[in-house]
């Protein structure tokens, strides 16, 4: 457990410095208040609100679905909770791939009534130009490239990239180019481990945040209800380490409750007026 006294506000400039020292950089999700004042005190570097809300909160099949209003409700209230993590906004489909004009204006809607201190756009060389105007505006962004889920129809599910030459080239191109762009970090999701190596090499100053990439990106990010175990039982990716199994425990307290009240255990002298 860290204490705030030992640590820094994460900032941008924070991922810079990890990645010159050497210095692993942890990111997890969050989605409400609660949950993100947790991930802060145990000292975690980054809180990204990913669109992954859509699958773990929502209960859709794919990120697809979930609007701009949404996520801005819940990277507010993760914001909330927050005081030393960069929190760091997902932009949800549809939300900067229209226009520039209309990435800059929601791209601000998550600092300006979201709170956060950056967004994540996915996609590489093909949004370079989107994702330069936002830096232009003064919003930090995070690059997205390997499996993107907001392309999931393209890939034909979650399949691993870099394994074809063509693909590999694809990357490392877009990792170059998001780079010389300003981007302070690049997730790399789903990417075959020895061109994530590569990439994170070849990348002198952008860090490169893994998900299925390997232990050689800068960083890790997973999802906070995967590892706690509080998913579908059948989603079982190899990339995925559950540090807890809550799901059992959950199940039992509220079979505990239920039993309380039926036989009026629940509620005793103790919690009475």
């Amino acid at each position: 457990m860290s204490t705030k006294e030992s640590r820094k506000k994460t900032t941008i400039h924070t991922f810079f410095e990890k990645k010159a020292a050497g210095d692993k950089i942890t990111v997890l999700t969050a989605y409400d208040y609660f949950i993100a004042q947790l991930l802060d005190r145990a000292g975690i570097d980054s809180i990204l609100v990913g669109d992954s809300a859509a699958n773990v909160i929502h209960g859709f099949k794919s990120t697809l679905p979930i609007t701009m209003d949404v996520m801005v409700a819940h990277t507010a209230a993760v914001s909330r909770g927050t005081e030393l993590a960069l929190v760091i906004a997902d932009m949800p489909f549809l939300s900067f791939q229209p226009s520039i004009e209309t990435a800059v204006l929601n791209a601000g809607r998550f600092l300006k009534e979201g709170g956060a201190a950056a967004v994540k756009i996915e996609g590489g060389m093909e949004m370079i130009d989107t994702i330069r105007r936002v830096l232009d505006c003064g919003i930090p962004v995070m690059g997205h490239i390997g499996m993107t889920p907001q392309s999931i129809n393209r890939f034909g599910g979650p399949k691993v990239q870099g394994k074809e030459q063509k693909s590999r080239s694809y990357l490392i191109e877009s990792a170059q180019a998001l780079e010389e762009a300003g981007c302070f970090g690049c997730v790399l999701e789903l990417v075959q481990s020895d061109i994530a190596a590569h990439i994170s090499k070849m990348c002198k100053t952008m860090p490169t945040i893994g998900i299925g990439a390997g232990v050689d990106c800068d960083g890790q990010v997973l999802v906070t209800n995967d590892i706690l175990g509080l998913k579908d039982a059948a989603f079982r990716p190899k990339f995925l380490r559950e540090y807890a199994n809550l799901s059992p425990l959950i199940s039992e307290a509220v079979g505990k409750f239920i039993a309380d009240v039926k036989s009026k255990k629940y509620p005793g002298d103790k919690e009475s007026y």
